[in-house]
């Protein structure tokens, strides 16, 4: 005979896998708090200070942030890559930044230090994560 099953019990990977969403998601939201909830200090004052700095830089010199106008597929991956930024983004789009200053000489190095922001901010995400799993020392 065979048998019978054991009753599933709650995986440990489970709940680590569920902080480390939590986390992500903190670390989208403010460049750097995922590694200063991990205690990761230094690190997370260095992602929160140069991101935010270069998101900031990007918008004073005249970047733009893009509108999610998926039938335009680049301006949408812009607006992406901006999103990956997180709360400095909705900031930003609250305060009436970002108008994008098409004939300023800057324009086009504004929204790259804009859109590459938000890209680094997705390798923080990305990196938050693996730390939190322990895929990725500390």
């Amino acid at each position: 005979m065979s048998q019978p099953m054991k009753p599933a019990v709650a995986d440990a990977g489970t709940s680590d896998r569920g902080r480390a969403l939590l986390l992500s998601a903190v670390a989208w939201l403010v460049p750097g708090g995922g590694h200063f909830m991990l205690g990761r200090n230094r690190k997370a004052l260095t992602f929160f200070v140069v991101l935010t700095f270069m998101y900031v830089f990007g918008l004073a010199a005249g970047g733009r942030l893009f509108p999610m106008q998926v039938s335009e597929p680049l301006v949408f991956l812009a607006a992406l890559a901006e999103w990956a930024i997180g709360l400095p983004r909705a900031a930003a789009a609250v305060g009436g930044f970002g108008q994008g200053d098409v004939v300023a000489v800057s324009y086009e190095y504004g929204n790259t230090f804009v859109i590459v922001a938000g890209l680094l901010n997705a390798l923080v995400v990305l990196d938050t994560y693996d730390v939190a799993i322990g895929r990725k020392g500390r």
